[in-house]
């Protein structure tokens, strides 16, 4: 089931795909989608509708971040080895934990405006995962049923902020419209293994990222594990779990940065594309 929130910002409504590629509204079963609709309990019931019997929407609305409420914005860093040569740095033992904040989260299509004095802004195509129920101390071999789904994320990252700031990478990372999520949120009923996804991501029509969750130093299910023996995962909460190689500050012979005008796309293999135009904010 592929799960979508669609409307003006702030005003979205809960849908779903249906097979045909149909938008449906999901309004008259459930009031958003949220933690709460991504319980077990809530998947199993909105699975087993009637997806030909829902309202269609009409025209191509906008659609918004899959999840509304999102509480903890958790990313991992250099979590596939090519992409840590690419910068230098050596593999991690454990996986490295950085946060994004809540408020850079954006639409899957919507703008992503550059912050002024950004000179140095750069794509990362990732696999998202998203908790659907609540993860404390679980093991590696039970981490997956904890999953509601999948999306396709771009962690947007200024990278003078990101390094030369001082402090945490969150700086970087967290600047408005610097989390788009979506189009839609797979269940994970849909993803046979989120080891085996390809992901993508071109800049103004030429591919910088064509890589693989294969190639992930430590997987999903290892994550989350490692994860929920610091805090508490709950429902809702969204992971973005490493780039491959291909990001602007890697090119060679000089990193290439985003720029006023440059449009970016992105897709995770069966979790859908992104299109997203860059603007500075003025």
């Amino acid at each position: 089931m592929k799960l979508v929130r669609y409307g003006e910002r702030g005003a979205e409504k809960p849908g779903l795909i249906d097979a045909s590629g149909v938008l449906r509204d999901l309004s008259g079963e459930v009031k958003d989608i949220t933690g709460a609709t991504l319980s077990p309990d809530s998947i199993e019931r909105l699975t087993a509708l009637d997806a030909d019997s829902l309202p269609t929407v009409p025209g191509e609305p906008r659609l918004g971040p899959p999840v509304r409420d999102i509480g903890k914005f958790m990313c991992i860093g250099l979590n596939y080895a090519d992409h840590a040569a690419e910068t230098g740095l050596d593999l991690p033992e454990h996986p490295i934990l950085f946060m994004k904040a809540t408020s850079a989260i954006n639409g899957p299509n919507d703008d992503v405006v550059l912050p002024r004095g950004s000179k140095r802004s750069d794509w990362e195509v990732e696999l998202g995962v998203v908790i659907g129920s609540t993860a404390k101390y679980v093991s590696e071999a039970d981490a997956l049923s904890h999953v509601a789904g999948y999306c396709t994320v771009n962690d947007v990252s200024e990278r003078r902020f990101q390094g030369k700031l001082s402090g945490q990478w969150t700086k970087g990372k967290s600047c408005d419209t610097f989390g788009p999520v979506g189009p839609w949120l797979v269940t994970a009923d849909e993803v046979a293994d989120p080891q085996n996804l390809s992901l993508r991501c071109s800049v103004n029509g030429q591919t910088m990222q064509n890589g693989s969750t294969r190639t992930m130093v430590f997987t999903v299910a290892q994550i989350i594990a490692h994860l929920s023996e610091l805090f508490t995962l709950h429902p809702g909460d969204i992971i973005a779990t490493g780039t491959p190689p291909g990001v602007g500050m890697g090119m060679k012979p000089e990193p290439v940065y985003l720029k006023s005008g440059d449009v970016m796309e992105l897709e995770v293999e069966g979790l859908g594309r992104q299109r997203q135009n860059v603007r500075m904010d003025p």
